[in-house]
Formats: C-alpha cells, sequence, structure tokens
C-alpha cells in the first residue's frame, strides 16, 4: 500500500472533515487487501496484550474487572473509528489511577460513570474549539514531573496484592494509604509474594541479558511477555492450591462477584456489554448520584482533570505513533474521538479511556498501520470474554499487581526524569519536582495545575530578561550619519509584554535634562502586549510634558498592530513613525530646525553633513571680511 503524508492538522479545515479523519485518509490512499491481513493480526495480539492490562487498571482504580473490559471494548473502537492517528490504541490507561481511585472512593461507580462522561463532553468541546494544538504548550518538566510521580503513586499502590496483604480499610490519599499498609505488613502471604515475583520474572525475562535465558524456540519468544506470564501463573497457582497443603492466593474468581440473571457469577460474567444509565448505578453507599446540576457541579472538577489528563496522555501517545509511523495526526479529531468514546463507554459501565503509549507501539511493532487494527483489537477483547470469562477467574491478583509494576516502571521513564535533573537549569529542575512532588503527596489536578504556574512564571521572568532597553552610541557605525546633540537613540529589544516592559524602559530615567529628540529603535521587537502598549504610551505622555520629541523607527508585525490599534499613530509636534533610520534622520533634521526657528533655549545643534557646516562656516568668513 503506497503510503502518503496525512494531512497537515494545522491546516484549516471544516469542522466535518474532523471525523474519521485518518480511516478517511487510509481509504483514500488506496486499502490492500494485504495491509487488512496484517492489521486484523496486531489487533488479535494486542487484544490478548490488552485483556489482562484493561483488568488490572480497572482492579487498581476500585471496580470489577470487567469494567475495564468494557472499556477497552468501547472506546477502544470508537476512537480508533472517528480519530485522527492511525496506529494509536485508546482504553484504560495507568495515568488515570491516581484520579479515579479517589473520585470511585468518594463518589461510587455512580460518580465515577458520570465524570467519564462530563469529561468526554469537555473534550469534544476541545475539539469543536480546535484545541488540540494548545497542548504542545504544555512545557516537558510538567508532562515529566506528573506522569513519573504517578508511576510511583502505581507502584506503591501495588504493594497490597503483591505482598497478600489485609487491610481494614483504604484510605483516600497516598500517605494514608501507605501507613494502612505498613500497619498491616503483619499480614503479608508469602505464597502470594512468591507468585508475584515468579510472574514479575517472566514479563522481565525479554529484558535480561541472552546468556542468562534458556535457548527457546523461534516462535515461543516471539510472543508477548504478559501473554506467558499471567497463563502460567494461573497454571501454577492452580496446581499448588492442589498440591501444596495450606497454599492460598487471591484470584479474580475470588475476588469479585457478578450477580447474572439471579446467578453469583465469580469473576467476569460471561455477557456482552449491556445499556445502562451511568448515573443510576450504584453510589459509595449503595444509592446513585442521580443526574440533576448540583451533581454535575459537583463533579465537574474531577471530569475536567479527566478530561485534561486524557488530552495529554492521548496526544503524547499519537505524537509517538507518528514517530514511529512517520505520519501525522489531526489532534483535533483525535480529541473530537476521544471525546465520542468517553460519552458512549459510561453507558455501558466503562470508566474513562485515552490513548495508550505501550498498547500503540505493541501495535505498530506486530504490523498495524491503519485505524482498522484498534478496531480489531477491540473485536477481540470482545471475543475474548465469551470465550475465556470461565478461565479468567483463575488469574492471581498477585500476577496483576506484577504487570502493574512493569507498567509503572516503563511509565516513569526513570532515565529521562534522572537526566533531566542532571541537566536541566535549575528553573525547570524546580518546575520537575515540584510536579512530582505534589502528585505522589496530593494529586495530579494539584501538580499540574501548580505546574504550569510556576513554568509559566519562571518562563515569564525568563523572557524579561531577554527584552532590554539601552542607549546606543552615538557614534556607531549603523549610523546613516553624525548624531546631532539633543537627540539620543534607545535601543528596545524582545516582547514587550507585560513581564518585560518596565524593565525595557526603564533606562529611559537616565537621560538628561538636554535631550529633545528620542528615537526608539524597535526593529528587534516581534511583539507586544497592552501592558507595554500602556507602558509606552505613559513614556510618550511624559516626553511630550517635557517638549521631547519621539520617533519610532522599525516597529513591525504584532507590535505594530497592537500599538495602532492602542492609537498611537504619527502626531505632528509629538510622534512620527519611521521604517528605517535614514527616514528617522531626515525627520530628525526637520524637528531640530523647528526647535530653532521656535527658539527653544541655550541648545548648540551640530549640522548633520560636515560639507554643509564648511559651507556656512566659510561664508560667515567672507562676511566677517568684507565688515
Amino acid at each position: 500500500m503506497a503510503r502518503t503524508r496525512f494531512q497537515d492538522p494545522s491546516s484549516t479545515v471544516p469542522l466535518r472533515a474532523l471525523p474519521a479523519a485518518a480511516l478517511r485518509a487510509v481509504l483514500a490512499e488506496g486499502y490492500s487487501g494485504r495491509q487488512f491481513k496484517r492489521d486484523l493480526s496486531a489487533g488479535f495480539l494486542v487484544g490478548i496484550v490488552a485483556l489482562p492490562l484493561a483488568m488490572a487498571l480497572a482492579i487498581a482504580v476500585g471496580v470489577p474487572p470487567q469494567q475495564g473490559i468494557y472499556t477497552a471494548i468501547i472506546a477502544g473502537f470508537f476512537t480508533a473509528l472517528l480519530g485522527g492517528s492511525r496506529i494509536q490504541v485508546a482504553g484504560p490507561t495507568a495515568a488515570f489511577i491516581v484520579v479515579l481511585a479517589p473520585l470511585y472512593a468518594r463518589f461510587g461507580l455512580s460518580g465515577l460513570l458520570m465524570s467519564g462522561l462530563l469529561a468526554g463532553l469537555i473534550l469534544i468541546g476541545m475539539g469543536l474549539l480546535r484545541l488540540g494544538k494548545l497542548i504542545e504548550f504544555i512545557p516537558f518538566p510538567v508532562t515529566t514531573g506528573f506522569t513519573s510521580g504517578i508511576a510511583v503513586v502505581i507502584a506503591v499502590l501495588q504493594i497490597k496484592d503483591l505482598f497478600g496483604l489485609r487491610l481494614d480499610h483504604t484510605p483516600d490519599h497516598f500517605l494514608e494509604r501507605l501507613g494502612e499498609m505498613a500497619r498491616a505488613a503483619h499480614t503479608a502471604s508469602p505464597w502470594e509474594l512468591l507468585v508475584g515475583l515468579g510472574t514479575l520474572a517472566i514479563l522481565l525475562s525479554p529484558r535480561l541479558p541472552k546468556r542468562w535465558l534458556i535457548r527457546l524456540p523461534r516462535t515461543i519468544r516471539k510472543v508477548p511477555a504478559p501473554l506467558m506470564a499471567l497463563p502460567l501463573a494461573a497454571v501454577a497457582a492452580w496446581l499448588f492450591t492442589r498440591w501444596i497443603p495450606g497454599f492460598s492466593v487471591d484470584t479474580i474468581g475470588s475476588r469479585f462477584h457478578t450477580m447474572v440473571n439471579g446467578h453469583m457469577v465469580n469473576g467476569i460474567p460471561q455477557v456482552l456489554p449491556s445499556f445502562m444509565w451511568p448515573w443510576s448505578a450504584p453510589g459509595v453507599d449503595g444509592q446513585a448520584v442521580g443526574l440533576s446540576l448540583g451533581t454535575v457541579r459537583m463533579l465537574l472538577p474531577s471530569a475536567f482533570a479527566v478530561a485534561m489528563l486524557g488530552a495529554i496522555e492521548s496526544l503524547l501517545s499519537a505524537v509517538v505513533a507518528d514517530g514511529m509511523a512517520r505520519t501525522r495526526h489531526d489532534p483535533d479529531a483525535e480529541l473530537l474521538a476521544l471525546g465520542v468514546g468517553n460519552v458512549l463507554t459510561p453507558f455501558f459501565g466503562g470508566i474513562p479511556a485515552t490513548g495508550a503509549i505501550a498498547r500503540t507501539a505493541t501495535n505498530f511493532r506486530f504490523g498495524g498501520r491503519t485505524p482498522i487494527a484498534a478496531m480489531a483489537h477491540a473485536l477481540t477483547i470482545l471475543l475474548a470474554i465469551l470465550i475465556l470469562a470461565p478461565l479468567i477467574r483463575f488469574l492471581p491478583m498477585t500476577s496483576l499487581a506484577a504487570l502493574l509494576l512493569l507498567v509503572a516502571w516503563n511509565m516513569s521513564e526513570a532515565e529521562h526524569f534522572i537526566h533531566t535533573v542532571r541537566v536541566a537549569p535549575k528553573s525547570d529542575v524546580a518546575v520537575l519536582l515540584t510536579c512530582f512532588f505534589l502528585t505522589v503527596v496530593f494529586d495530579m489536578v494539584i501538580a499540574v495545575t501548580v505546574g504550569i504556574m510556576l513554568a509559566s512564571l519562571l518562563f515569564m521572568r525568563r523572557m524579561a530578561t531577554v527584552s532590554e532597553g539601552h542607549l546606543s552610541q552615538p557614534d556607531h557605525r549603523a549610523l546613516p550619519g553624525p548624531l546631532p546633540e539633543g537627540v539620543v537613540i534607545y535601543d528596545l529589544s524582545g516582547p514587550l509584554f507585560f513581564g518585560a516592559a518596565e524593565r525595557a524602559l526603564n533606562a529611559m530615567r537616565a537621560i538628561g535634562a538636554d535631550v529633545r529628540v528620542i528615537i526608539f529603535r524597535m526593529e528587534q521587537v516581534p511583539s507586544a502586549d497592552v501592558t507595554g502598549l500602556v507602558a509606552m504610551e505613559g513614556v510618550l505622555r511624559e516626553m511630550a510634558r517635557q517638549r521631547i520629541k519621539a520617533i519610532i523607527v522599525g516597529l513591525h508585525g504584532q507590535a505594530r498592530s497592537v500599538f495602532e490599534r492602542g492609537g498611537l499613530r504619527n502626531k505632528a509636534g509629538e510622534v512620527a513613525f519611521c521604517a528605517t533610520m535614514v527616514d528617522a534622520f531626515h525627520v530628525m533634521d526637520a524637528k531640530l530646525h523647528t526647535y530653532r526657528r521656535r527658539d527653544l533655549g541655550p541648545i548648540r545643534f551640530q549640522v548633520l553633513h560636515r560639507e554643509k557646516a564648511l559651507k556656512v562656516l566659510s561664508h560667515q568668513n567672507t562676511r566677517n571680511r568684507a565688515t
């Protein structure tokens, strides 16, 4: 299949072109049967890998495992169908755990589903308003800080199931939960730890040196590690239960129970996702939160946090996908599709979803190149619960905890974190560590809010140091001629915005009392805001009061439009705008002659051109001799 570049998302496209942007581009290029087979194969393998991840992530949030599976099916299918990225796979992700777990503990399943629904509506609005490109303005230290913090929280939360701890209650906040696990250390089970460590060893086997591994057939080595580790752990736990007296580990079947048609089902029910009203699901006390303005007002802050995290995670994943496949995604179409997926998912009991970097990379590695692969991944998970649900109940909880430990390690990007701390400027390191600390100790919403504010303030301080103003030398070689007395040139450079305007114009206070004309050179001012405009107006008013004339040279682009809209234009006797310094010298010469005719004080003027000065001197000598 011929591959062409995807349409540049920066170009203006009508709203009707956003839905299914990636799929339509693929079909327009020509979709071959050979690529269809590759996409089906990749989708099947990604679906098998995503199945245990979806369950583990749902359990980490606190909901039954089938809620994560329903999310992968509904959100995974519709996000791929309507999205703007060719190979991205959406579903529940580890990043959501730190937001959704406290939300579920506080409001129950009803509040969790309603928050996902509201987040989906926010994402749809962001896509329609073309806000996809704004995500690029979130600084790297902020995303790295809260991502690493989320990884630490996820890893610590797996201690409970990895060691088989029995907690009296599960606190909402990280530090309280850590203390509760420390108090329950005496309840740890060596059997749980043994199975968990064994699962983790198999999961890490592809990363071990080859000399440490047993020579296995090539077909077996190609099997994804989770697809080998989890079934082996389930079989081992089942055999140990029968062979070893006293052996016992928690499994999905022993931990979760669902009532289906009047019968109690252990583990995952072998049924299709069924329609439900999100606001009618049970709340934390068994009562639904209901649908009302008060409910929306109560859940809106959490929904906004879910939407922002989902947008950031999904678009970062899409950027990674573009790097692998050498394509270009449409961020607005991706946000729109993600919003639709999150709106539909709660009506089938699913939790919020976003783009998953690990599953997207797996999709590309197995040959997926179009949205068909991600849609096939969702259908594979749907078939899996209909066929494998009776077997899934044997999966040990400690094995799923080991899987999430690996996810947390991959998510942390420890090497990038340490490298950033070592080489980045101190201000960026401060933002990174602040976001990391706040994510771990408090939550991601506070971390991102404070991180962006801190990064913005530090950025403004850096820009303020870039913006400056100073007096030029009167004999500078770049000038078109010698500078007369009573005239100074004031160079401005850098953006004239609220953080730098006062500093840039501060040197004006050093100008002497005998100055009659000031030339402002502004070729190096790329932009200005209203604060810079007001500061300049104040300077010009003070100059007019002192009868000092202003000549503004080289004002262009956005800064010129701001000044024009603010009413700063040519004003006879006070302000003149010139394109070049040559024009400014002509205007200056006229103004100096005006001063001389008005006899404005004992100021001696130099003549602009040496030839003119010699001619005047010769004329005066001739008159003296005649007298």
